[in-house]
């Protein structure tokens, strides 16, 4: 049996499995890190989980915690993780095949298949090149150097930013968790580390599965093509890790899945009344059908710019309802400018502010000004 909904369900179903209503008192409880959070730009990650949180942890708070761990993983971008996950989530994002392994080097996959080389075993000799390259803390650069040396000539290339020859970039970040590293901090400069208790390099892929739910958990009803959008490849390469415990669900009309256990939230799920201020690559963001997040293409393509320059997502009572960029006017006070998509109520202007008071402590500001034109 299908089960029927509509968009406002969907997103309120998120935004709660998410924990946007901060009933999530404790960080290490919060379930959303199954997907993690993307730290891009840096700093991001404790913005998220300040909306989250009725007690927001700074950057500096996340880098001491010693129960989580920033590493590149999904996509090859940096993201907050448990620590009691990431050795498993090494051998969950693994290739599910060579095909995989092309799809997810993009470009450079298809200049291997032209070259009549494997991916998968490039990805192979990366990561035990970089294994054997960092046995202490060392810089990305000195990371680099030192494996590029180790590794095969063919997973390298000429770099004209660097003026040097290296290893491909995407290759050399979605191996550096397959070879047991991770980021001890994700600022300049990048530092990589030896993950403690780091289990061998995997030899295939095994708990896709894994990831695959937590993606239709938080972010679904979603499709195939959707999930395998979130992992960087083709939907066809995912079919064989499909999750079997999932219901099919019709979001005004389109086919999609969700996991079995989660049915009776998405039909309970209503709009909550709450005012957060998401930043670029937020979890909620992450989410691959941006048409049913934000119908406006104009408004789509304001909020989801590519890595430089991306803004956060203003969030009102289910709806994403505007974007804001953050920046220090001197060293302790930020200014966070909004530009809304409609008019606002006091109330939402009032939470908005208090909002924007959260994140300036989360970057360390004492003082904040919030600018938008339309307020």
């Amino acid at each position: 049996m299908v089960t029927e909904v509509d968009r406002e369900q969907v997103l309120a179903y998120r935004a709660g499995a998410q924990g946007l209503d901060r009933s999530t008192r404790n960080l290490s409880k919060l379930p959303v890190f199954d997907i993690g959070f993307q730290d891009t730009p840096a700093g991001s990650a404790a913005v998220a989980l300040a909306a989250r949180l009725a007690k927001a942890p700074s950057n500096e708070d996340l880098i001491e915690d010693e129960s989580l761990v920033f590493a590149w993983t999904i996509r090859g971008a940096p993201h907050l993780h448990g620590r009691a996950d990431i050795t498993k989530l090494a051998s969950a994002l693994w290739p599910l095949g060579e095909e995989d392994a092309r799809a997810r080097l993009a470009a450079f996959g298809s200049d291997m298949k032209r070259a009549g080389r494997s991916a998968l075993e490039a990805q192979t000799e990366t990561a035990k090149a970089m294994r054997a390259a960092v046995k202490k803390p060392m810089t990305k650069g000195e990371t680099s150097g030192a494996a590029t040396e180790l590794a095969p000539d063919y997973v390298s290339l000429w770099c004209r930013s660097c003026n040097s020859i290296h290893i491909h970039e995407q290759l050399f970040k979605l191996s550096a968790l397959p070879a047991g590293l991770e980021l001890t901090t994700n600022r300049s400069p990048l530092m990589l580390a030896p993950i403690e208790g780091r289990p061998g390099i995997p030899t295939k892929a095994k708990g896709t599965e894994s990831v695959i739910r937590a993606y239709l958990t938080f972010l679904g009803p979603a499709t195939e093509s959707e999930v395998a959008s979130f992992l960087g490849t083709n939907r066809s390469l995912i079919e064989p890790a499909w999750p079997g415990d999932l219901a099919e669900v019709s979001i005004e009309g389109k086919p999609a899945w969700l996991p079995r256990a989660r049915l009776a939230s998405l039909k309970k799920a209503r709009p909550g009344s709450m005012v957060r201020l998401l930043p670029p690559y937020d979890p909620y963001l992450q989410a691959r059908d941006r048409g049913l997040l934000l119908a406006d293409k104009a408004q789509q393509k304001s909020l989801w710019r590519g890595l430089l320059g991306a803004p956060g997502a203003v969030f009102t009572d289910g709806e994403i309802t505007g974007v804001w960029r953050a920046k220090m006017a001197g060293k302790k006070r930020l200014v966070v400018t909004v530009d809304s998509f409609r008019s606002s109520t006091k109330r939402a202007r009032r939470a908005l502010e208090r909002e924007a008071e959260i994140v300036a402590g989360v970057r360390g500001a004492s003082d904040v000004e919030v600018v938008n034109g339309s307020f």
